[in-house]
């Protein structure tokens, strides 16, 4: 049976560290009230000079390295990111160009934190119907362009990277065994960057944009309520590809989450029972980056030997659409 294997992984994240003192400075707040109601400690905010498709790129070349694969072998090149370079071309065009890959498909993903689940699920339609042998899927994300820095509520969760993986057909028990993905457009409201692209601005948007603050082209987020979704939803999802693939939660050797606040993880792993031990976070040092929280975190895991070959990882994501989804990978 072919299944799509991951075969590479790589991250790129800005240098400049915004730490919760640093923002203690230019808003209302304290580290100790990040930390408390969301465990972020700090987060990296690109350069003036830098964009998604130079964060991308990075994570890009790290892949591919890692994975042993030349551009020229790539045959699909996806991005999920809610904060592409602009409108169009898609960003996956910007970097298919600049890392030299043959034409073929580019396209963007566009489903905020979970995008890079429905990621997963894109590339590996292409490799199971035979469309593709080795696809390049990069999360990356630039959201200081998009959070309103006088917002507390909402400055404080976000931060800028990319992470990438290189998957490739493989004939082995190895690979992406499910992938789940989950829409409810009513919900859009709960999470969301209003007055971008063609909606026209409201009145009252207008008066804002006038006073120059808070601009609308902003995240606008209602905490509590997305926090209940999110923690309902993600157990939900994470049970969907258990049962899928006859799996108990104790077969799970790691439990990839999106990074988007610790008391989420920490509710859905109890509700699970997957001790936190065997659940990866680094979302003290990286504060949520949407699409890219996952392949980050994948690296990282990958890099400090935290998986071995024949496991199985469990990813989960949640995001504006509301979207959500989750995958099983047998590494």
């Amino acid at each position: 049976m072919k299944r799509s294997r991951i075969i590479g992984t790589g991250s790129y994240v800005p240098a400049r560290v915004l730490t919760n003192h640093d923002l203690a400075k230019l808003i209302d707040t304290s580290d100790a009230w990040i930390t408390e109601r969301t465990g972020i400690k700090e987060r990296r905010i690109a350069g003036p000079d830098e964009t998604t498709s130079e964060l991308a790129l990075r994570a890009a070349r790290l892949a591919l390295g890692a994975a042993h694969v030349k551009p020229r072998d790539i045959d699909l090149v996806l991005v999920a990111t809610a904060t592409p370079d602009m409108f169009f071309p898609a960003t996956a065009c910007l970097v298919q160009d600049r890392l030299g890959v043959r034409p073929g498909p580019a396209f963007d993903i566009s489903a905020a934190c979970s995008g890079f689940i429905y990621g997963l699920s894109v590339a590996d339609q292409y490799i199971k119907t035979g469309a593709a042998r080795t696809v390049l899927l990069v999360g990356a994300e630039l959201f200081s362009r998009i959070v309103d820095w006088t917002d507390r509520s909402t400055c404080v969760l976000f931060g800028d990277g990319a992470g990438a993986v290189v998957l490739r057909a493989d004939s082995t028990k190895h690979g992406l065994l499910s992938v789940h993905l989950h829409a409810d457009g009513s919900q859009w409201e709960l999470l969301n960057v209003p007055s971008v692209g063609s909606q026209p601005l409201t009145a009252l948007d207008q008066v804002r944009a006038a006073k120059t603050a808070p601009r609308p082209q902003t995240i606008r987020m209602k905490g509590n309520e997305t926090f209940r979704v999110a923690v309902r939803t993600l157990e939900q999802a994470a049970r969907e590809a258990l049962e899928a693939n006859q799996l108990d939660a104790s077969d799970i050797a790691l439990l990839i989450p999106h990074q988007a606040n610790m008391r989420i993880i920490q509710a859905t792993a109890k509700r699970l029972g997957l001790p936190m031990s065997r659940v990866f976070v680094n979302l003290d040092r990286y504060g949520n980056t949407s699409a890219a929280s996952i392949p980050i975190a994948l690296d990282e895991a990958v890099r400090e030997h935290r998986l071995s070959e024949g496991e199985l990882v469990l990813f989960e994501a949640f995001g504006g659409g509301l979207t959500w989804g989750s995958a099983v990978v047998r590494w």
